[in-house]
């Protein structure tokens, strides 16, 4: 790839083209590439196209390798019969192409299918098919990939947790049941899926790079607990945690992404393979991927099994305060007990419910909630008029299962969570999120305060470097793996050591407009564009928030982003002008690589805007829902590049040179 360019995100199924089936498919790159020439940019960056199954996101794959059937072109298959299947699919194409947004569910269900057909009336010859052969022995994933989906299949797509059989299976018992002739059907229709996304894809590829556009990849960093990998390896996997992110403004109870976190140790005795599997066969179809959540790779935020939320997550790696540290700060084994384990005050539940319910309930429904819920729930702590949470309940799925009046529960959980620690082993503690607001610790003195935060701060700076040299170990393993372009995702609350490791290996980070500021400076000002790192990726919004257009509209400080971008206060209502002040700024950015949502970029246009900005989101984090992950064109590539101000627009966009350093604004 060249050392500065401009480009645009799209998730591939988000591509609309007059042959199409209602959704992106793998030929329309070649196509949205020759637009991409015609506007001067210089790379597509995509979304994860692993196979996801029936979930719509892409960050829920069911393999580290396959590649989802739902973007296969049907008419470009070597077994492809219309008299077969042309119905079928014009009744698809009816059904389908019209809709704003795709359905995942239903699109991928039609498309199956008219590939089940397909491959039934042909399979005497997919089963004898020379090159299929050869491809299966070059990609020997397959074999556990399409036995895990026939399995998951005949289990009626329930989890592999689920399976009444093989649900725990080992290499061999893999390798067995694909050597069954009985099966050789069945397995052979998913290998024949995937050589057949394969040829579309590298095809794809390689027309990208005729018209001198380069293919960016997404790389998510962990896997869905319900995948082939998880599966068939569960050794490189750590089950017993599931990973997420801390609390933040967006997200108060942080994230919990229900994913396995990694056995590192494990993955290091074969030299990270499976890693290095995964960067080979990205490499066969991108020039540059984005590591997802490389924060991951030094520390990841890992919450218990029991619980929903991640609220009393914690980083791992972590060095841990023993309860040699609690015995050093004079605590007692009461005390141990008060920082990590919640106390509940007698009149405190009570209390919480008239407070919060009272107008919804009487005093004699609010009292009963109230006897329930300590009779269930609680244990009273010694004589004293404080309970403590009963043995038995480990989180916070174990209160919900309790199945308490609504008000009871929601204090117990808020309760849960109130205390300075978890002990996640036994004299192990790492604090909580949200320690200084506990009720533990706003009963110390200021002087046990003081004491404590520098236990903490000696723990954060020894943890520190057991993160820097996790992460400079890790991610040198995949910077040397390939020679694909790394771009690190390193959003969130970033330790010093990240962008210190990423510089070091020249791995680009994440710089995006809207929350690259100084926020511990007065006013919490945006940092200049001629003050972009040239080892980063810039970009106006991401596809895990608003996009500009929206921003601007409802979230921005219109006055202040217009003093920035040194330009007289722009119109509150978004529209080219305002969309051209905002990005022709941004591209401006020092940064090597900046990348455009083309959401944004149609902005420049007034042929382009939905009714509803909001509608325009690829996805809002935290819901689960049909509108995620299910972004369409709002016209066909060809609509869109017959959009001769559009073109233009995007072309000039692409010309800008970057920003004078020392410039003053």
């Amino acid at each position: 790839m060249e050392k500065r360019m401009l480009g645009t995100a799209v998730p591939l199924g988000a591509l609309r083209k007059k042959n199409s089936a209602g959704v992106g498919e793998f030929p329309d790159l070649g196509d949205f590439a020759l637009l991409c020439k015609k506007m001067n940019l210089g790379f597509i960056q995509l979304l994860p196209v692993n196979d996801t199954g029936y979930e719509s996101s892409p960050y829920s794959s069911l393999s580290a390798f396959a590649l989802h059937p739902l973007y296969l072109r049907v008419q470009d298959l070597d077994e492809y019969d219309a008299d077969l299947v042309k119905g079928q699919l014009e009744e698809a194409q009816g059904r389908f192409d019209s809709a704003v947004r795709f359905s995942h569910y239903e699109t991928l269900k039609a498309k199956m299918a008219i590939l089940k057909a397909i491959f039934s009336k042909s399979k005497a010859d997919i089963l004898k098919k020379k090159s299929l052969a050869d491809w299966i022995k070059l990609n020997a994933w397959v074999k556990e990939y399409s036995v895990y989906r026939r399995l998951k299949e005949v289990n009626g797509e329930k989890s592999w947790k689920d399976w009444e059989e093989y649900s725990q299976i080992s290499a061999a018992e893999i390798e067995s049941l694909w050597k069954d002739e009985k099966l050789k059907e069945e397995h052979f229709f998913w290998a024949w899926l995937q050589e057949a996304c394969d040829r579309q894809f590298s095809a794809a590829a390689k027309a990208a790079a005729a018209a001198g556009i380069a293919l960016k990849g997404d790389l998510p960093i962990l896997m869905n607990e319900d995948s082939c990998d998880v599966w068939a390896r569960p050794g490189i996997f750590d089950m017993g945690l599931s990973a997420g992110a801390p609390p933040d403004m967006y997200s108060p109870k942080g994230q919990n992404w229900g994913f396995p976190t990694y056995n590192w140790e494990e993955q290091e005795k074969d030299g990270f393979a499976w890693w290095k599997l995964r960067l080979e066969v990205a490499g066969k179809y991108y020039k540059a991927y984005r590591i997802d959540h490389v924060l991951g790779f030094f520390r990841i935020w890992a919450s218990s099994r029991a619980d929903n939320s991640a609220t009393l997550g914690r980083y791992v790696p972590y060095t841990p305060v023993t309860s040699a540290d609690f015995k050093a700060l004079g605590y007692d084994q009461g005390r141990i007990q008060w920082v990590s384990r919640p106390h509940i005050f007698s009149g405190a539940l009570l209390a919480a419910l008239r407070s919060n319910w009272g107008a919804h309930y009487n005093e004699t429904e609010l009292a009963n909630a109230c006897s329930e819920a300590f009779s269930r729930a609680l244990n009273r702590l010694n004589n004293e008029d404080i309970w403590l949470f009963k043995d038995e309940i480990k989180g916070e799925k174990d209160i919900e299962l309790l199945n308490l009046h609504p008000a009871a529960t929601g204090f117990l959980l808020d309760a849960w969570r109130n205390r300075i620690f978890i002990e996640y082993e036994k004299g192990k503690f790492s604090p909580v999120w949200y320690y200084r607001d506990s009720q533990a610790y706003l009963s110390f003195s200021e002087d046990e305060k003081k004491a404590l935060e520098e236990l903490l701060e000696k723990r954060r700076e020894k943890s520190e470097k057991t993160w820097e040299a996790q992460g400079k170990k890790l991610l040198s393993v995949m910077a040397g793996a390939s020679e694909m372009l790394p771009c690190a995702e390193d959003l969130g609350a970033v330790p010093p050591c990240v962008p210190k490791t990423l510089e070091k290996l020249k791995i680009l980070g994440l710089r995006v407009t809207r929350w690259f500021r100084s926020w511990e400076a007065e006013g919490q000002p945006y940092i200049p564009f001629e003050e972009y790192p040239p080892l980063s990726v810039c970009t106006a919004a991401v596809h895990d928030s608003s996009t500009v257009r929206e921003w601007w509209e409802r979230e921005a400080d219109q006055e202040q982003f217009s003093r920035f971008l040194g330009s007289p206060p722009l119109p509150r209502v978004y529209n080219p002008g305002v969309a051209w002040a905002v990005l022709s700024k941004t591209a401006s950015a020092r940064s090597d690589l900046r990348v455009f949502q083309i959401q944004d970029l149609l902005h420049l246009s007034n042929n382009w805007y939905a009714q509803d900005a909001a509608s325009e989101r690829i996805n809002v984090p935290g819901t689960v829902n049909d509108f995620n992950w299910t972004y369409r064109l709002p016209a066909s590539i060809e609509e869109i590049g017959a959009d001769a101000e559009f073109v233009h627009k995007v072309s000039e966009l692409a010309k800008i040179e970057p920003a004078a350093k020392g410039k003053k604004r």
